[in-house]
């Protein structure tokens, strides 16, 4: 098998989402492109498709494979064109997203020391809570938080961050350190406007299982720093994501409660549209942000 013919078909697949589609755009058959694919699975012993009459998707399995895939076909473009091009400094505009505080604290700080480093590069950065179509708004390369839906763009994994439940001093003071998630159903809480605003997420951590509780308080906001000003205030606890709360927590004004039973940690991701083709100014921000993250996280 042509391993590196098979590695471009199986991206292919998971591009185009379907086997017909992946065949007419390589110019190949739909009954090579089915038999390329049994041939790659049978070779690495998973199932890298969950395959129905009407859809793909792609297995655990699968998902690891296409990141890992889908580097390897970049760093071969990469090279051809190194040869090509020769080795220029990388230049031109970059348009990258990230969420508001992560993108405060870790983001624009490296941004900054890559421009030192590449003079020609422009960047345009825009930090949202939300999360942005990159191809839609014109951007090259986006940090994400939490579990991608988007199985076409290529994530490459940098690090994780965990959800805490946070309170001030004179709070706990005041009322007690919960022992138990259920506890907080009779607290104040904080809550932000999202899917878990009004119902908590944690782990036991005897049986391994979800508990749920609902939660309410005396102030709900779509943005970190309002809830955990207020939080700090002693108002009530509340619920971030670890990063957010940092410079707080090193200041001693707020504390960690409840760290048993947190939730698995959401991964922070690099994502950017295409492998394929991928600009020596976009390859050169990747592998710098990649490398600033993993040291940060």
């Amino acid at each position: 098998m042509d391993k590196l013919r098979a590695l471009r078909g199986f991206v292919a697949i998971v591009e185009h989402g379907s086997l017909s589609s992946a065949a007419q755009a390589q110019g190949s058959s739909l009954s090579a492109t089915v038999r390329m694919l049994a041939a790659l699975e049978k070779e690495l012993g998973v199932r890298l498709l969950n395959r129905t009459t009407r859809r793909l998707s792609l297995t655990e399995d699968g998902r690891q494979y296409l990141e890992r895939a889908r580097r390897i076909l970049a760093d071969l473009d990469e090279a051809d064109r190194m040869v090509g091009e020769g080795r220029a400094e990388p230049a031109g505009s970059l348009g990258i997203t990230a969420p508001v505080l992560f993108g405060q604290y870790h983001v624009a700080p490296a941004v900054t020391r890559f421009l030192r480093r590449y003079p020609r590069v422009q960047v345009r950065l825009v930090l949202l809570d939300r999360v942005v179509n990159l191809v839609e708004e014109g951007l090259d390369v986006g940090i994400r938080i939490g579990h991608l839906q988007d199985s076409t763009l290529v994530a490459l994994r940098v690090g994780s961050i965990r959800r805490v439940v946070l309170g001030s001093p004179q709070l706990l003071a005041r009322l007690g350190v919960p022992e138990h998630p259920r506890d907080l159903a009779g607290l104040p809480c904080l809550r932000f406007d999202n899917a878990e605003s009004g119902v908590w997420t944690f782990r036991e951590k005897d049986s391994g299982r979800d508990c749920k509780v609902a939660v309410q308080g005396p102030l709900q906001c779509n943005l970190a720093a309002p809830v955990l000003h207020a939080c700090a205030e002693g108002l009530g606890f509340c619920r971030v994501l670890s990063y957010q709360a940092a410079p707080l927590l090193a200041q001693g004004r707020l504390r960690i409660v409840l760290e048993d039973f947190e939730v698995e940690p959401w991964p922070v991701s690099l994502t950017y549209p295409s492998a394929r083709w991928l600009s020596a100014r976009t390859r050169a921000f990747v592998d710098a942000m990649a490398e600033e993250l993993r040291r940060a996280l």
